[in-house]
């Protein structure tokens, strides 16, 4: 059983795993694939049409199934390795572990947003970007400019509090625990830390910056202390509904998987501790 950990207590030899896992991945053409399919849901749910992968209840499971495919696409490359997560309520500076040299790399420069130290910057050869918006083909960051401060523990404990999973009508309007944590309501959290990465990560292309994946890491991370918290809630709407996806329907772009099959994390992998 696969354990994710925390960046944080990664060992070197672990963190050159899996850099050099992604670096892998990005080299044989898989890695951009990603980045599309990420773009292409962004671009494409809105509040009153189709949405799966964002403003709609699906966000959760869709993403869990998305970093599934991106670890198992990792893991036919170094079998060892696993997703970590960025615990952004404790790493909470640009000098953080997970900006360091050896790991994603620091803070883009203040002329133009690139990214020029670790192994992801363009400089070093091997990340270039291409599914982009422009002709810049380097990693862009801007760590704090979008907004000032990460989430906290204390805004992360009001947001597990709530009971509800999700509220009609099912979009960026909605009450509850997902559109919570999505953060199109309440103190903000998955799209706060979007934003205070800035440059790719601000973008429907987000994967395109490898923070992304530990991010969701934590978000994913985050839904499972939910569960935890209240089990005797579960994923709504139970029932087929327009333009959302309901527990037992199938979500795009897989079309043979439903938010029913990814409710139970561990039958996939564990976390390290909990929340």
């Amino acid at each position: 059983m696969a354990v994710r950990k925390n960046q944080a207590t990664l060992t070197a030899q672990e963190k050159r795993a899996f850099v050099n896992a992604v670096l892998e991945l990005k080299r044989q053409g898989g890695y951009d694939t990603f980045v599309s399919t990420h773009n292409s849901f962004i671009m494409s749910d809105t509040d009153d049409g189709e949405r799966t992968g964002h403003r709609s209840p699906s966000f959760l499971p869709w993403h869990r199934r998305f970093l599934l495919q991106f670890e198992q696409a990792l893991q036919a490359i170094d079998p060892t390795v696993t997703l970590p997560y960025w615990d952004w309520t404790t790493d909470r500076t640009a000098d953080a572990s997970i900006w360091g040299a050896d790991f994603l790399g620091g803070d883009g420069r203040s002329s133009d947003g690139q990214v020029t130290t670790g192994p992801f910057a363009f400089g070093a050869g091997k990340w270039t970007i291409t599914v982009s918006p422009d002709n810049r083909n380097y990693l862009l960051r801007s760590l704090g400019a979008g907004v000032a401060d990460l989430p906290t523990r204390a805004d992360v404990d009001s947001v597990l509090a709530l009971s509800d999973y999700d509220t009609p009508p099912w979009n960026s309007s909605s009450d509850g625990f997902r559109n919570n944590l999505e953060g199109w309501r309440g103190v903000n959290l998955h799209n706060r830390v979007h934003v205070w990465i800035g440059g790719n990560m601000s973008s429907g292309m987000s994967p395109n910056d490898p923070a992304f994946w530990l991010h969701h890491c934590f978000i994913d991370r985050l839904w499972a202390a939910w569960q935890t918290r209240h089990p005797d809630q579960g994923y709504l709407p139970a029932d087929h509904t327009q333009d959302v996806v309901g527990l037992n329907d199938t979500m795009k772009p897989w079309n043979d998987i439903a938010p029913a099959a990814l409710l139970d994390h561990t039958r996939f992998y564990t976390y390290d501790s909990a929340y």
